[in-house]
Order: C-alpha cells, then structure tokens, then sequence
C-alpha cells in the first residue's frame, strides 16, 4: 500500500475541563493527584515504590486465568513477572464492535508508554487493559457510531437481560443488522481479518462483555498488550480482601469524598463524579444484577462470604494497584479529572494514590475525506467550526456580479446614513442615535439578505454540499471529536497494519513526552 493509499493521522489537543488542566499542569492542589514522575531516575523510583508491594511473580498467579494471553501478550507478561516488572495499565467498560475510537487510542498510549519506560529504566514493563466487563451500564455498551457515505450512523442492539445485569452476563440476542451495517461502513475493505473478528465475536449466543473481551484480545495480543476480564472470578477473589476493607471503613470514605467534593467545587472547579448520599463504593451483585450497598448494610455486607462485591468507579483504580504492580493508568480527560476524588478514597483506606496520565489524542484523516478538502479548497480546521464551511461553499458560488452589488448596496448604505448624520447635525437635529439604530437595521437587513442569497447559492452546489456532510461525518460524527464517537475497526479494516503503526507512532511521541526522555 502506497503512502498516499494511507489515512494520515493529526494529534490532537487533549481536551477536558479545567480541573483536568489544573491536574496535567500541576496547579491543582498537591494531595489531590499524585505528581507524574519526570524523567528516567523519578520513573525508577516511582516503580521501586510499587514493586516494593508485590513479591515475585504471585499476583500474575492468581490472576492467570482473567487474563488467558496468548502469543506477544503472554510472553511480555511472562517475561515481566519474572523480572519482577511493572504494569502500565489503561481500561475501558464495553462498547459494541469495541467502542470509539479512544480505545485504541487509550490502548497504544499504554502499550507506547510501557516501551518507553522499559527502555529508559531497564525495568521490565507490560501493558494490560483492564476490560469492565462488571459493568451494568447497557446503555452505554449497547451502540457504535459509524460513517457510511455522507451519513453518520448510530447502530445498536436490544437490552435481552435484566436492567442493572453486568456487561459480562448481558445476552447480546441478534446483532445481525448492526453487524449489516459495520460491515457497509467497511466498504468491501482489504483487510478482511478485523472484519471476521468482530462477526467471530459478536454472535448471539456470546455476552456483551465477553464479545468485547474476544475482540479486544484478537486486536491487542499480537501488540504485546493483554487483557484482563474484570468479571472473572479470580479478579473477583483477589479484589475481594480491599473491597471487604472498603465497606469496612465506607462511612470514614463516604465522609473524605464528601469533603473532597466540597473542596473542589470551592476551588472553582466541578467534581467528575456526584457523590451520592447514603450509599458506599462497593457494589454488591446476585445472579449478576449490581447494587451500590448501603452505607447502613456496609459492615454485614463485608461479612458475608457468598456475596459478590465489586468497585465503583473511585474505588476502581485502588482496587486495580493493590491487584497489579501498575506504575500508571492511561485516563482520558474525564477520567484524569475524577483522580481528585480517588485521592481522598486512597487516603480514608490507607491505600497508595494511583497515578494517572494523560492518554493521546488523535484524528484519522482517510485519503478520500484528504481529497474532498482538496476540492472544496479546505483544511480540516475549516470544518469543525459551525456555518464556516457552508459559508465558503456559498462565496465561491455566488456569482461575481452578485458579490459586487451587495457590497455596493452595503457601501451605498453606509455612504447615505453618514451623509444623513452629518446633514442632522449641521441642521441642529438630535437624533444620532436614531440615525445609528437605523444604520443597524438596514445593515443587519442587508447582512440577512446575504444570507439568503448564499443559501441559495450553497445549494445549488450539490457536490460539495455532499462532501462536506461526508467528511464531517467521518471527522466530526454526531457534531463531536471523532475519537469520542467514530468507531475505528472500519479504518483498521480499510487501512491495516499501516494505520496502526502511523496511529502507534504518535502515541510513542506522547509517550516520551509522558516519561520526560530526552
């Protein structure tokens, strides 16, 4: 494949509120984030701290058998617990045909990250992606975006299990149209592989989660990067002990996470998570269905040896550093703002504050969509502002002689209203601001009319009306970022291994960035 044949890739801003810049720019208040280690000897010292909690190579053990790697993945791993490494770790709940784009985008900030730590401590490092099949959210796991054309469209399947079921045991029932359609949004793509994977995947007999967790694995193992199934049951019993501590202590963290909040709306900023009153962080499940448990229940609930308790999301990333020897959590925007609240959670329990940075952020630009801004005489930026692009279309359709006889109505307007002003005024009249109020109207007038006039220029270009809602379907779906609603696996099936590695390169120079390597 030629490199004109490749979809190129544009970095991105990272985006996010400000309590998210205030984290990434060290602004924010000391005991709320835990501060990113800067170069090579910081990032040693940080992994001794964590290696220091774990001994030989148990913790991978016991979890052997959540995680099921296979080919690079299992020896990266392998080679890590041996040498007593660390682990990079990013996650996401599921998403149908494996979610937006920032999936993959959070996975090879990971996987980028974890090289360039290796490499700069001589520390072993492996990637691992932690999939929330205990999620309950169906709403959420249900549905993709793809473009088709000039269209963008939101496919999705039918909820077949009980409201508040986890992602894992959620029945996917028939998918064969939203199948029908990510296949289309593929247009008879070369690379056939990740298409057979997601059919192989996404059958009605599997679940929600464990379609995402197959498909994850077929995309991310031979990247070296593993996968971990949050709802196994040996994730479950190795959670268990910090869990049962959490509901222990959940009055103690119900109240630092109140605080928390309190202070973190006094500083000006929003907190990513509500707290809700009188329910703790741990989840307690029968036959699959999810419950926040009381804070009243919370001391019974710990006791009781049959119950299936899991994580909430501020509790999540404690559980997943006391489980893995994570050096850092790929978050995105959302993600890096509600660590203020983890913070005070890791210090009710006693626990270490995880670190969390910053995942990359990308856009995809197909060859095609490269060609319609050439026509168009466009740029990418050209079409993210709204009207902008439709008001270039219109310029270069209206006729000449029309672009000259509004700019001399308007000229002729102004001209008459100043000659009108200056006449009042040598005559005594105090009525300029009459004069002026009605220079506005006619000017606003006038600007309506030309409008008017370009809307119907506009669309007598229907070629390029055509192009503009087809690259904006593919660069701005649904009127967002395209990482937060595309679904990539359509560019990976038209593009190939050379996207990935385009997308991969990116994220290394994130990487860097993030390690603080010269």
């Amino acid at each position: 494949m030629s490199e004109a044949a490749i979809a190129r890739v544009m970095a991105e801003p990272f985006g996010g509120g400000a309590l998210t810049r205030a984290a990434l720019d060290g602004s924010a208040p000391k005991d709320w984030f835990l501060p990113q280690p800067r170069g090579a000897d910081e990032w040693r010292r940080h992994a001794e701290s964590v290696r220091a909690g774990f001994t030989g190579a148990s913790w991978l053990k016991a979890l052997l058998p959540a995680i099921s790697a296979s080919g690079k993945a299992a020896e990266r791993l392998e080679r890590v617990a041996a040498g007593k490494g660390v682990v990079v770790t990013t996650g996401q709940q599921p998403g149908l045909f494996g979610g937006p784009g920032y999936t993959w985008l959070k996975a090879l900030t990971a996987i980028t990250l974890a090289d360039r730590f290796e490499r700069e401590t001589g520390i072993p490092a492996v990637p691992m992606f932690w999939a929330a099949t205990d999620d309950a959210d169906f709403a959420e796991a249900s549905f993709t975006t793809v473009a088709i054309g000039s269209e963008c469209r939101r496919v999705s399947v039918e909820r077949m299990g009980e409201e508040g079921l986890v992602m894992s045991q959620m029945p996917l029932g028939d998918v064969s149209s939203a199948l029908a359609a990510f296949v289309e949004a593929t247009r008879s793509a070369p690379h056939r592989g990740i298409v057979e994977a997601v059919q192989r995947a996404y059958q009605a007999e599997n679940t929600v989660g464990n379609a995402y967790v197959q498909l994850l694995r077929h995309v991310l193992e031979p990247l070296g990067m593993p996968v971990i199934d949050a709802w196994h049951p040996s994730v479950r019993a190795v959670a268990r002990p910090v869990l049962v501590a959490a509901l222990g202590r959940a009055a103690a963290i119900d109240e630092a996470v109140s605080m928390r909040t309190v202070s973190i709306e006094r500083a000006g900023y929003r907190a990513q998570v509500s707290r809700v009153s009188r329910l703790s962080l741990v989840f307690r499940s029968t036959d699959g269905i999810k419950e926040r448990v009381p804070l009243s229940q919370s001391s019974d609930a710990g006791r009781r040896k049959g119950l299936v308790l899991s994580a909430n999301v501020l509790l999540r990333p404690i559980v997943e550093r006391r489980i893995l020897p994570t050096i850092a959590y790929v978050g995105g925007p959302g993600e890096v703002a509600y660590f203020a609240q983890v913070g005070a959670v890791a210090a009710a329990l006693g626990e270490p504050l995880p670190l969390v940075v910053p995942r990359w952020s990308a856009t995809v630009v197909e060859p095609s969509v490269d060609r319609m801004l050439g026509r168009l005489g466009m740029m990418v930026d050209d079409v993210r502002v709204a009207h902008d692009a439709e008001r270039k279309i219109g310029d270069r359709a209206m006729a000449p002689s029309v672009r000259e006889a509004l700019a001399a109505l308007q000229s002729a307007v102004e001209l008459h209203v100043t000659a009108l002003a200056g006449a009042a005024a040598t005559a005594g009249m105090s009525t300029p601001e009459v004069i002026e109020g009605a220079r506005r109207q006619l000017m606003h007038r006038i600007e309506r009319l030309e409008r008017r006039v370009r809307t119907a220029a506009t669309k007598s270009e229907t070629e390029a009306v055509r192009d503009l809602a087809a690259i904006r379907a593919t660069l701005l779906p649904e009127g967002a970022r395209q990482e937060r609603r595309l679904n990539y696996l359509p560019f990976f099936a038209r593009y190939g291994d050379p996207l990935v590695s385009r997308l991969k390169d990116g994220a290394a120079l994130h990487a860097a960035a993030l390690i603080g390597a010269r």
